[in-house]
């Protein structure tokens, strides 16, 4: 069985983190944005297996991520 889990990623300084909402204390952080990807699927994976093995609930996927786009306000003229 598959499950995809949203994973949110913040540039932080000169590295990156990242979290998963739907797995509470499942974070990663990574130098570059792909390292940080990578890390996190392996975080995913070990928060799982460690929950698994403590008899925990595995919490299904709920949250969903979407990008809205919108234009930047128009600067105000100086007075």
């Amino acid at each position: 069985m598959t499950a995809r889990y949203v994973i949110v990623i913040e540039k932080a300084g000169r590295n990156y983190g990242a979290h998963a909402p739907d797995l509470p204390g499942c974070a990663a952080l990574g130098d570059t944005f792909d390292e940080t990807v990578s890390n996190m699927r392996q975080a995913i994976e070990m928060h799982l297996e460690a929950m698994r093995e403590d008899g925990d609930p595995i919490p299904p996927p709920t949250s969903v991520a979407e990008y809205i786009e919108i234009s930047e306000p128009a600067k105000a003229k100086p007075s």
